[in-house]
């Protein structure tokens, strides 16, 4: 960007040496990257912040040369020739898209003669390099490079109407730009109109109809503020790149359009014309200047050095922001509005670094006052689940959480859905109310690709309403088919079973410490009602595990079998572990018996277990079943069940007999419980294996 010295000087009264001047704005963020002199004049060519259009004019480096040297910021006056007759009166302004237009302002001048502009003002635009076209456009331009406001001016007598509209186009409109190119306009591009059509793309450029020419008596003065993104938009879109929407893009300062309307009148009406009585300002919606709590410990911190309060309100107040001091070394920081780029303190902590000084600060590293993170106890329990499943074969995924109310219903949950108010599509517009569907959905994407199996877990949330409140429930869904395992020249990989998915859960309630857990009996809606069973803690049901329902399964193309659970895992993280219990390793060997017996075919090994431990004696370490057999030699109605039964006294060495007489009571006592029948011969005597 071309920044004329002379033009500064209108501003601020500088008159450092150059060499001292470009480094100083280097200093401060505003390179030079090199300069010219060009009649007189020095002209640099600058970078500035993508962030900071209000750099973008003479008048916002000023301010900031201002500020680095120390210097008063001068006011200039426009003073403007009214006639006597009202703007409100001579034009109308109707603005129909406040959203995109959130301020607009406009001003007639009557009586001009267009024509080559005054020698000053030539000089001033051919300095930043453009061409001088006439005493108009010239004057649109130089208030655009002076301020960083674009403005624009149309040939009142050629809009239709006599009322500019601001609406958006008019899908098929099309406008014939100032350079005769021919757009042809969209629904989402704003436009400045008259009461039949477009007469210029709101922040980018005009329209050639109602362009200055000669013959231009009456102009009207359009100064306003326009939304950055629609101006992007349709810069893009349209591919037209300008002045006016290279500095709207970045944003306007909301407060200047009057102001920019008055600078443009009062050089046009120096020119011989006339401005009509008052600005016209459509601003539906004031908004106050942004508000930041400036702490004076928070600038230390963040700068590693002690910035003087005194230095910190001079260079804020040279800088345009106000503060007002509050108590404990916090400052009120209203911020300019010419500022769009400052939104909290450390963009405020920002500008006291640079006009402080980068090279006063000291090249130390800054002290870390580092807090002790807060032990999340849960979410290390929530890891540990997901070391386990990994370790188990499951591997982890992430599904969205919106489902189509369809394909809930099949899986008949009984939830009362959360519906969505704005849907992205018809087939999401509930949230799930378990994570089965996306787990079903998951497994048959990875066996259309031909996988060989699909072992699956996730941990999400489903949701419905509860009382008519919205529930968010914690939730691990698993889901498996096929081998599980990797696969060898030496083994094909076993399928995976019921067995499989039961396993994993048993760790993960054991890694968890969920103690005592059982599988019961029950009913899941979507698993197969004689092959699922649930899990429950303390009579309290935690979830299912089972096969997925046959017509589920083959609605999405699986085989009929696929091993699935669901464990809500809130409820199951709100239970407290019991505390650990050490004991010391035993210093005298053990003895294991296994003792083989029938039971009936429909009593569960747990009502064994539980008879088991009820009944052990003090001796008995710990028990396993290790075989369970149907078939020839045991009646159709019966199972034989074999345990491993390991006896250790924790003072002394246990003697054969000792053995018997523990065994026969404990079988005596199971007999009792759950009507278990010993096995002829079914007793294996391992008095002979001690540890």
């Amino acid at each position: 960007m071309n920044i004329s010295l002379d033009w500064l000087k209108d501003y601020v009264k500088v008159d450092a040496p150059l060499a001292q001047l470009v480094e100083r704005l280097t200093m401060i963020g505003l390179v030079a990257e090199s300069w010219e002199d060009k009649d007189g004049d020095t002209v640099l060519d600058l970078e500035t912040y993508a962030n900071r259009p209000d750099t973008l004019g003479h008048l916002g480096v000023a301010r900031e040369i201002a500020a680095a040297f120390g210097l008063p910021l001068e006011e200039r006056r426009w003073p403007v020739v009214e006639s006597s007759e009202e703007t409100a009166s001579a034009a109308a302004i109707r603005v129909v898209d406040e959203d995109l237009c959130p301020r607009y302002c406009g001003i007639l001048v009557k009586g001009l003669k267009v024509g080559p502009s005054p020698a000053w003002l030539k000089r001033r635009i051919e300095a930043v390099g453009l061409n001088s076209v006439n005493n108009v456009v010239d004057v649109t331009n130089y208030v655009l490079h002076e301020t960083a406001h674009p403005i624009h001016a149309f040939d009142w007598s050629k809009i239709g109407g006599g009322a500019i509209v601001i609406r958006r186009a008019v899908k098929g409109e099309r406008l014939t730009i100032l350079d005769g190119r021919e757009v042809v306009l969209a629904p989402d591009h704003l436009v400045i109109a008259d009461e039949s059509r477009p007469v210029a793309l709101a922040g980018v450029v005009g329209g050639l109809e109602t362009g200055v020419s000669e013959a231009t008596r009456t102009v009207f003065i359009e100064s306003a503020c326009f939304d950055p993104v629609a101006v992007r938009r349709a810069a893009k879109t349209l591919g037209i790149q300008t002045d006016a929407s290279y500095r709207f893009e970045r944003g306007a300062d909301l407060a200047f359009p009057p102001r920019a309307a008055r600078m443009a009148a009062s050089l046009l009406t120096q020119m011989g014309g006339q401005a009509t009585r008052g600005i016209l300002d459509i601003f539906p919606r004031p908004r106050k200047n942004r508000i930041v709590m400036l702490r004076h410990q928070r600038t230390r911190d963040f700068l590693g050095a002690a910035v003087d309060a005194g230095d910190i309100e001079r260079i804020l107040s040279a800088l345009g922001f106000v503060s007002e001091a509050q108590d404990g070394g916090v400052w009120r920081v209203e911020v300019p509005s010419f500022r769009v780029d400052v939104e909290r303190e450390a963009d405020v902590i920002e500008e006291i670094a640079r006009f402080y000084g980068y090279d006063r600060i000291p090249s130390v590293a800054t002290p870390l006052k580092v807090v002790e993170p807060v032990v999340d106890r849960r979410r290390e329990r929530i890891d540990r689940v997901r070391t386990l499943l990994f370790h188990h074969g499951y591997t982890e995924v992430l599904n969205q959480s919106f489902s189509e109310p369809d394909k809930e219903a099949r899986f008949g949950t009984g939830r009362d859905p959360v519906v969505l108010r704005n849907p992205i599509s018809a087939r999401a517009s509930i949230l799930r109310t378990t994570l089965a569907g996306s787990l079903i959905d998951t497994v048959a994407y990875n066996l259309r690709r031909e996988a060989a199996g699909a072992h699956v877990f996730e941990i999400g949330n489903v949701y419905y309403r509860s009382n008519e409140q919205p529930v968010e429930q914690l939730t691990l869904g698993l889901a498996g088919l096929g081998p599980l395992g990797p696969r060898g020249w030496d083994r094909p990989g076993a399928e995976a079973d019921f067995f499989d998915l039961k396993g994993a859960l048993e760790a993960l309630m054991a890694q968890l410490r969920i103690i005592p857990f059982e599988f019961a009996a029950g009913s899941c809606p979507w698993l197969e009602p004689e092959r699922s069973l649930d899990v429950t803690y303390r009579g309290e049901k935690l979830g299912s595990l089972g096969s997925l329902r046959k017509d589920l399964a083959l609605r999405d193309g699986l085989p009929e079998t696929v091993w699935m659970a669901e464990i809500d895992l809130t409820a199951l993280l709100a239970k407290t572990p019991p505390a650990f219990r050490t004991a010391p390793v035993g210093r005298f060997p053990s003895v294991v018996r296994d003792v083989a017996f029938l039971a009936d075919r429909a009593r569960s090994y747990q009502d064994v277990r539980k008879a088991v431990e009820k009944a052990a004696p003090a001796a008995l370490e710990s028990f396993e079943l290790v075989d369970r057999y149907e078939g020839d030699g045991v009646p159709p109605d019966k199972v034989s069940l074999t345990l491993r039964l390991v006896f250790r006294h924790p003072q002394r060495t246990l003697v054969a007999d000792e053995v018997d007489k523990l065994e026969q009571a404990l079988l005596l006592q199971l007999q009792a419980a759950v009507r278990v029948e010993p096995r002829a011969g079914g007793r294996i005597d391992n008095r002979a294996r001690k540890n």
